[in-house]
């Protein structure tokens, strides 16, 4: 009778750890899955259109997701920011702020999926990681030895991709640091055409600039 009610005691216990270890098992691979392909993709566009030039040869990107839409703010954007800065003229789709609110109130980790012509490292907390993803491919020239490429021209954050409802709007924000100590954070309007997504309009969310320099000087590469 004692080894009866032991078992009977114990066994609600044995289960709930289980499916406590089942669902950290389940959180874990969820939160490694947040990003579709065609998040990376749109990076990937985001990256090829608005930042790489012929001399790009390495970017670096922070592995960890932005939930700010500012360096001066901490902690996830609100709906107050969007009404506030007036974003796009106050264009932006309702639902498609929402998502992109409730989508980046916590960090996520990108992955090594970008495909842009360009070798790239990622970065934790300012440090380079180990070269996992893409080491900077060597650079041949007439009469010289291979030299290793220069060094990185742009650090980029990015947030996680926002949808509507329809999914036939995306927005995301991101932000490049320069050697120099200027930089800049875009928000990205994607808009759906088919099957193909096109960078509809793009709004400045904030910038530093090199005392002295023309204010209109662009920040991004055409």
């Amino acid at each position: 009778m004692t080894r009866l009610m032991v078992f009977i005691v114990t066994m609600p216990l044995m289960m709930a750890g289980f499916m406590g270890a089942s669902g950290a098992v389940a959180g874990s691979d969820q939160k490694a899955d947040v990003f579709s392909t065609e998040d990376y993709a749109l990076y990937d566009q985001v990256v090829a259109s608005k930042f790489l030039t012929s001399a790009t040869q390495l970017v670096v990107i922070e592995r960890m997701t932005r939930l700010r839409l500012s360096p001066d703010h901490e902690g996830p954007t609100t709906a107050r920011a969007f009404q506030e800065q007036d974003y796009f003229d106050g264009a932006l789709p309702a639902d498609l702020i929402r998502d992109f609110i409730s989508i980046n109130r916590q960090v996520s980790r990108l992955e090594g999926r970008f495909h842009f012509a360009a070798d790239y490292r990622f970065a934790t907390e300012g440090r380079l990681e180990d070269p996992e993803v893409s080491i900077a491919r060597p650079v041949t020239m007439p009469g010289l030895l291979p030299v290793h490429a220069p060094p990185v021209l742009d650090r980029l954050a990015f947030s996680r991709v926002a949808r509507s409802l329809r999914n036939d709007h995306a927005l995301l924000y991101v932000e490049t640091f320069r050697p120099d100590g200027t930089g800049a954070g875009f928000l990205v309007w994607c808009r759906r055409q088919g099957r193909r997504w096109t960078l509809f309009d793009t709004d400045v969310a904030w910038t530093i600039q090199v005392r002295g320099e023309p204010e209109e000087g662009p920040l991004l590469a055409p």
